[in-house]
């Protein structure tokens, strides 16, 4: 007799009902709502989903996103700082759209079937966006010497529409992938997912008068194991934000009647904690909208920077945009570095069976994306000296400094990714409430989308500022005659000020705990 026909007639005969080491215990269940057992769930049955729905994801994101700024610049003939401009918001839309995906998967949908129609609109998006650029029409003309037409609005509206389709469909396969196969497709019913975060502020509103008791143990919780959620484990009370408790209050309405099943009118204590979670996680999460401005730099101002440096290696010539590859070897180096060097000498120093702790991880990361900018700003200064020295500020062509001396800047973003992305992946992925991760994990992914979005606006003010008086500013067409080591530096300046908010906020943070 095989193992599931084992398993199936000891679930038959209920001998292992109360063996909870059987099961799994993160609060997934299967489609029908039913615990799920270990054997039956996760491991490498769902992986090649996963990794090849991710892996063709991704190989699409980054093939445009990094090529992106150059095709804006020398194909559709824009601007230096508006190309950057457009990218970084473009960027921003396909890291904001989770959010989308997120609610859809965890209210409505459920996951499966979020990632199958949004990645269907990305593909739609693809196409458009592939035509755009092969047939003649939809472009504009090339440039006849130093005269560059624009494109056309209607070839502009071609081209975006199917930038942000591509944008949109990133939405509900972000979210979703992460947790995809440990929950074998489904969580619980999709109607029942999150429901406690968006009942309890109303339930809180209708409570606002009555007093919050002194024992936490009147307030209103569900006898049973788990939470009023299906497959969601109960979370311990806090005495953080204590108004917040008054959504759990019984009145006398519930204690007289017996009835406790009406959601608009009375919380459990794990649904009141799941929102102080998320408001406990809020300053953590604000911090990382700065490293993500940061990061957007490696697709808009390094390419940038890098189109205007002698791009020949030997007899080869580097596409500026391919440096990018040097963040990809340094995640690669410093992953093993981390796991096999790091993790164990910082765990007989802290005592952390991780090493580092998240925040502490996340800290690290945002340290060395100051000397990122540092790095790069030394970069550009040592570029304009050549530029001027050899009288070419006028010029708009490259200087003869090899595009090889971008290694360091982005080898350092590409450790503080490690080190940052990961750690606030896990951050909000541990932190966050069993039936909310792909919420909280899209609330992860939209730093990045608010990063790159603060990129554009500072890009935006940084060039109303220096063009006044009809002066250059830092980011003209012509980077030879402009600053961009200046905005460079006021990147690092704000990384600064972000990594002293962070720690402060880090020392005050207080981690969730399970019930008892």
């Amino acid at each position: 007799m095989g193992r599931h026909e084992d398993e199936r007639l000891l679930l038959e005969g209920r001998l292992v009902e109360n063996d909870d080491s059987l099961y799994t215990g993160d609060g997934s269940v299967d489609v029908k709502g039913r615990p799920v057992l270990k054997s039956n769930t996760g491991n490498w049955r769902a992986c090649p989903f996963i990794l090849g729905n991710e892996c063709c994801e991704r190989l699409a994101y980054y093939g445009i996103s990094t090529n992106l700024v150059s095709y804006l610049t020398k194909k559709l003939h824009e601007g230096n700082a508006e190309a950057a401009r457009n990218v970084t918001t473009w960027q921003g839309t396909c890291y904001l759209t989770p959010l989308i995906g997120a609610v859809l998967a965890d209210a409505y949908w459920g996951r499966y079937w979020t990632i199958a129609v949004f990645s269907t609109i990305y593909f739609i998006g693809m196409c458009t966006l592939t035509l755009s650029a092969s047939i003649p029409s939809l472009k504009p003309i090339e440039c006849v010497g130093p005269t560059c037409p624009p494109a056309t609005p209607s070839q502009y509206l071609f081209f975006f529409s199917g930038l942000y389709l591509i944008a949109l469909g990133t939405g509900g396969i972000k979210p979703c992938v992460s947790s995809f196969g440990a929950d074998q497709f489904d969580d619980t019913d999709p109607k029942e997912r999150g429901l406690g975060f968006r009942l309890c502020s109303w339930v809180l509103l209708l409570k606002w008068s009555l007093p919050v008791p002194i024992d936490s143990s009147l307030l209103y919780e569900t006898p049973d194991k788990v939470s009023a959620i299906k497959g969601s484990r109960k979370i311990g009370h806090t005495d953080e934000l204590k108004f917040l408790d008054k959504a759990a209050i019984l009145t006398p309405h519930e204690t007289t009647t017996g009835n406790y099943s009406n959601p608009w009118r009375l919380c459990t204590v794990t649904q009141v904690e799941e929102l102080k979670i998320l408001i406990r996680m809020f300053p953590i999460w604000a911090t990382g909208i700065v490293f993500s401005a940061v990061y957007a730099q490696m697709s808009t101002m390094f390419v940038e920077q890098g189109m205007m440096m002698d791009t020949k290696v030997f007899s080869f010539t580097i596409p500026a945009a391919s440096l990018s590859t040097f963040d990809v070897i340094s995640v690669i180096f410093w992953v093993p570095v981390y796991d096999r060097i790091l993790v164990p000498a910082a765990r007989k120093i802290t005592g952390q069976g991780r090493g580092f702790t998240e925040l502490q991880r996340m800290g690290i990361g945002l340290f060395l994306s100051i000397l990122c900018m540092s790095a790069a700003a030394l970069v550009e200064i040592k570029r304009l000296d050549i530029a001027a020295s050899l009288g070419l500020i006028d010029e708009n062509t490259p200087v003869p400094m090899n595009i090889l001396w971008q290694i360091p800047q982005y080898f350092l973003l590409g450790a503080a990714e490690v080190f940052t992305f990961i750690g606030q992946l896990e951050f909000f992925y541990d932190q966050s409430p069993d039936a909310m991760r792909s919420l909280c994990s899209a609330l992860s992914l939209l730093t990045t989308s608010l990063g790159n979005y603060l990129s554009s606006f500072i890009l935006t003010v940084v060039t109303v500022l220096t063009t006044r008086n009809g002066r250059a500013g830092w980011i003209p067409d012509n980077l030879n005659e402009g600053h961009l080591d200046r905005f460079f530096w006021l990147l690092a300046g704000l990384s600064f000020f972000n990594m002293v908010v962070y720690i402060f906020c880090a020392k005050m943070y207080k981690s969730k705990k399970a019930a008892s």
